[in-house]
């Protein structure tokens, strides 16, 4: 007799609101199977994985049909709770950790090693004690299981991203009873030795009979770690066949449906700008002597010229201070030195300052800075313009009197669903329903509704899907070829980098080890990387 699933989904539907998310959906999973789940942002993977992990948010908007069965037996989980006594976990794209708790902490909430003392004798357990060294230990064989170095002591809010992300990770390995790991996005802040560490770490998972369920737009990640793809597109799924019989190509042929083409490769993307002597081009923005005090990031002493209309990249290995740049000077965190934009000195410190003198800013946090979750998208798209320019505004009395223009801020919002592609219900939508990749692109154009004279983005596509990563990096092209915007893009996929901008700097130990063109070899970028290491 055949042996059953270890997991069946059965039918699977979902609607938030009259909007049908997800149709009929059958998955099967066997252990110590690793498959990898594709699709488009807005496809209906994480409303998939929600519904297996028994998320709040499911049974809070009515539910869903079909059935979930694990090892022959029908389950319904109430809240993840009776998932995870059922041996799933689930790491989550957006971090879930406490900040001021450690890494050992964070891993075994809510189920500390502990001891007895001569109070919780003679009282009641509540008056145990912590044992450390039992938690120390155990926490200890969690991120061994990764394969991976973490300062166990080290709080959260100190840690970087990467870090943090291997944090949550060692959370679920170190529950014993875990069956099934479902990893969304984890790969998206980490870097490449790191985001090695982790498939190594997942073909661990599956020999010890742990099955995984891998969600990620790295489609060549999928194709090293996993047994299977199931791609989904428009809450259908759409293929499901051996990661050893398929490609990229046909990977992403199925997630959208059509032909892929924009950012993809340096040579038919963007013209690379000729070598000029330096002093043919004008500086728009000098950053001298810039230090950041930003948790995970290190920034010492940068100093780099920014070129006037350029896309200028910055790039290095997680915490060496290419995030804190941006956040550093447009106020964020606290940060010294001195920035001179258009020959005039921008006063650190000064959130307001920056965006009065035509600065914009893409934070990567896009729930805790980019966005207002629980406003209209409307409201989003509009708000920063209307807060500092005084835009989509109708005033009466001569300007005593202001009162927002909705037509207006309906035709901008609606202007950038079309050009952004953003998938929603409708300019009236909350952002927090919005898919990730889609409320990136809403941060997107709120920057763009401000009609900045220079641009910082930082990590433009992390967590985003093939296809609208191209939409993204070709609308921020676009953006500062039309407009003539100078853009700064930071992130952390040099292939990124290479195929939008026209210089790259690279951070390392918190300075700028070099600046190379766009065109310059892979190995010129990495011995950048660990100059300062």
């Amino acid at each position: 007799m055949e042996k059953a699933p270890l997991l069946e989904m059965r039918n699977i539907k979902k609607d938030f609101f009259g909007n049908q998310v997800l149709t009929d959906i059958n998955l099967t999973l066997e252990e110590g199977e690793v498959i990898g789940l594709v699709g488009e942002n807005g496809a209906g993977k994480s409303t998939l994985m929600k519904i297996l992990f028994g998320a709040d948010v499911i049974r809070e908007t009515g539910g869903y049909g079909g059935d979930i069965i694990i090892n022959s037996e029908k389950v319904n989980f109430e809240s993840p709770f009776d998932a995870i006594a059922s041996g799933i976990g689930m790491v989550h794209q957006e971090f879930s950790l406490i900040p001021g708790f450690t890494a050992t902490e964070n891993i075994l909430l809510n189920r500390e090693s502990k001891k007895k003392s001569v109070l919780s004798q003679l009282f009641s357990d509540r008056m145990d004690t912590l044992d450390r060294k039992d938690m120390d230990n155990r926490a200890r064989e969690a991120i061994q299981q990764m394969g991976v170095n973490i300062e166990q002591d080290m709080l959260i809010s100190d840690m970087p991203v990467g870090h943090k992300q291997f944090t949550e990770i060692a959370r679920e390995l170190s529950k014993k009873q875990l069956k099934i790991l479902i990893l969304d996005e984890p790969t998206a802040v980490l870097t490449e030795k790191e985001a090695e560490a982790l498939l190594e770490s997942i073909r661990g998972m599956s020999k010890r009979g742990i099955a995984v369920i891998f969600i990620t737009h790295r489609l060549h990640e999928i194709l090293e770690v996993c047994n299977r793809v199931v791609v989904m597109r428009d809450g259908l799924l759409i293929s499901d066949l051996a990661a050893k019989n398929t490609s990229e190509a046909e990977i992403t042929h199925l997630m959208v449906g059509r032909e892929v083409k924009g950012s993809d490769t340096p040579s038919d993307l963007r013209e690379i700008v000729k070598e000029q002597d330096k002093d043919d081009f004008e500086t728009i923005m000098s950053i001298k002597n810039l230090w950041v005090d930003m948790p995970g990031e290190t920034v010492r002493d940068v100093n780099l010229d920014v070129r006037k209309g350029e896309i200028l990249g910055i790039g290095g290995l997680a915490g060496q201070g290419k995030l804190g740049i941006p956040n550093g000077i447009m106020g964020l965190y606290q940060a010294g030195g001195k920035v001179v934009f258009n020959g005039q000195e921008i006063p650190l410190n000064s959130p307001r300052k920056c965006l009065d003198a035509s600065l914009a800013f893409v934070s990567e946090d896009r729930r805790g800075v980019g966005l207002l979750l629980d406003e209209t998208l409307e409201w989003n798209v509009s708000f920063p313009a209307m807060q500092v320019q005084d835009k989509y505004l109708k005033k009466y009395l001569g300007g005593l009197i202001k009162w927002r223009d909705d037509k207006e801020i309906r035709k901008i919002t609606e202007k950038y669903i079309d050009e952004l592609q953003i998938k929603c219900t409708s300019t009236t939508q909350k952002a927090k329903e919005l898919s990730g990749g889609n409320q990136q692109k809403i941060c997107l154009a709120k920057a763009f509704a401000l009609e900045p004279s220079f641009l910082f983005v930082s990590e433009p596509t992390r967590g985003i899907d093939v296809g609208a990563k191209a939409l993204v990096l070709d609308a921020l092209k676009r953006f500062n070829r039309e407009s003539g915007v100078t853009v700064v893009m930071i992130s952390s996929e040099l292939a990124e980098l290479r195929s939008t901008c026209d210089r790259i700097a690279i951070i390392s130990g918190g300075k700028v080890a070099g600046i190379l063109p766009a065109k310059a070899s892979s190995e010129s970028f990495g011995t950048l990387m660990i100059s300062g290491v």
